[in-house]
């Protein structure tokens, strides 16, 4: 290896471990002030907060690698330019390119080790670190509930609520619960619009208590005839308080905060498990939706429409339907045509609900596996961005290129997270909402990079206003004239 590349890899790599220390220790600090109300005071021993604390280490590290990398390539190459060594290697016939080619193999091999980090040290930290967090939660179990998203950690229910509040936290706001103790799939759904949580300490039943709610249960796949299916294919029930027990015994805390409960987490799975589990929903989210069609085509009874043949209708029926009964069959048929309605309604918007899930179940491995390989890249995108930013500055240290790093990478970051939210919603496709970071930094690092290796500016505002400045003038020559 030549004595200028050992000088300019020791140029970044000097600022690149100190500002990958800083950044980590910062990005720690945070998940754990997050996490800390639901840590203290609850006899959780000092080496299991450590545990904690060094699998959280594993997860954030491959988020601050691209943070690391970014800061010390515009500090490295802003340090060169701004103690004229720039200067000094282009007198020598040394060019742009020439300089930082060690870097770039330094980055490239950053993000090979930030591939392995996130395929294989990712998902064991995250399995572990979430075990280990749901096991100190159980300690009181209403703090396992997390507001605005459905939570399956209490066997045979979802639960889900807009708001948690109270001393204790006990306290919910817009509850909406799928009942599966069954077996048979959601066949229940409870909703109300407040809720509270009785629990005690030790015990093995959690009880919740609603209030001004509705309640409603399908019991097709309950009844054992044909003619009970017909009879009986749902029912539904208004409530103003309705209060139930829950058996958590299987989740409540038993001192073993080692144990491994939650394994099947889209986040704990390496690519490989990713691609074959994938496929498995995809056909599982399928037969749902035909499942719940037939369900609902089973209710309103619609194969019974069409029962007889055109050529045997009576000639002398009206076309206003009604109008061929008496008084006292059109209220009877309103009356069926109302409940079968408001029935076929319900199931309607209740199926809704899980079917979204189970697409936004199904959207989070697939938003996960591309994430994965994009964000993987993400040492070299960002590298091309802050090299040649670091060589048109031509300012070293701490300040502006601190200012520059923190402004690319917030885009950067929430371009990415912007993306992922909106496949996990199905408004895009997993990939598109993957890659549109680097589908918005890579032309950037393109458009920088030129511009550094031409000895330019960032913005070359002579383009812009030497046509105006040349306009006026002939302008004003007119005139003289």
């Amino acid at each position: 290896m030549k004595i200028l590349d050992k000088y300019i890899l020791k140029t970044f790599l000097v600022p690149f471990v100190a500002t990958f220390l800083i950044v980590l220790f910062v990005l720690v600090m945070q998940v754990l002030w997050q996490t800390f109300e639901n840590i203290a005071g609850k006899g959780i021993s000092m080496p299991f907060i450590l545990k904690f604390l060094y699998y959280t280490t594993l997860i954030i590290t491959p988020q601050a690698l691209p943070i690391g990398v970014l800061l010390s390539s515009i500090m490295a190459l802003g340090n060169l330019g701004e103690n004229y060594e720039f200067a000094a290697a282009k007198s020598a016939g040394v060019s742009l390119q020439r300089l930082v080619r060690p870097l770039i193999f330094l980055t490239i091999i950053l993000s090979g080790i930030n591939f392995l980090f996130l395929n294989n040290i990712y998902p064991y930290a995250v399995l572990k670190q979430k075990n280990l967090y749901l096991n100190i939660k159980k300690k009181k179990p209403a703090m396992a509930l997390v507001p605005g998203s459905f939570n399956s950690d209490i066997p045979g229910f979802q639960i889900k609520f807009e708001e948690k509040y109270g001393e204790e936290e006990n306290l919910l706001k817009k509850v909406l619960i799928y009942d599966l103790t069954t077996g048979k799939g959601n066949q229940k759904v409870i909703t109300a619009e407040r809720g509270r949580i009785v629990s005690e300490e030790g015990s093995r039943y959690m009880t919740l208590i609603l209030y001004d709610g509705y309640y409603y249960e399908e019991h097709v796949n309950s009844a054992k005839t044909l003619k009970k299916k017909k009879k009986m294919a749902a029912s539904n029930a208004t409530f103003k308080e309705y209060e139930f027990n829950i058996d958590i015994s299987s989740v409540s805390g038993d001192g073993d905060l080692d144990k491994e409960r939650h394994t099947k987490n889209f986040m704990m799975l390496s690519l490989n498990q990713l691609k074959d589990t994938i496929p498995n929903l995809k056909t599982s989210y399928d037969e749902t939706l035909v499942l719940k069609s037939k369900n609902i085509f089973a209710t309103l009874q619609a194969k019974d429409l069409y029962q007889y043949p055109d050529s045997l209708r009576k000639e002398n029926l009206d076309v206003d339907i009604l109008k061929n009964f008496d008084t006292k069959s059109k209220i009877q048929i309103l009356n069926t045509a109302s409940t079968k309605a408001g029935r076929a309604l319900s199931s309607i918007k209740n199926n809704k609900s899980s079917i979204k899930w189970k697409r936004k179940n199904l959207n989070f491995f697939d938003t996960e596996y591309y994430n994965r390989i994009a964000f993987s890249l993400s040492c070299l995108i960002l590298f091309f961005i802050g090299a040649p930013l670091g060589s048109i500055i031509r300012k070293g240290g701490f300040g502006l290129p601190m200012i520059l790093a923190i402004a690319i990478y917030v885009t950067y970051f929430f371009s990415n997270t912007f993306g992922k939210n909106l496949a996990e919603e199905s408004s895009i496709t997993s990939f598109l909402g993957s890659w549109i970071a680097a589908f918005i930094m890579i032309p950037i690092g393109i458009l920088l990079t030129r511009r550094a290796t031409k000895d330019k500016g960032i913005f070359n505002l002579d383009a812009i206003t030497q046509p105006i400045t040349n306009y006026f003038k002939k302008i004003f020559s007119k005139k003289e004239a």
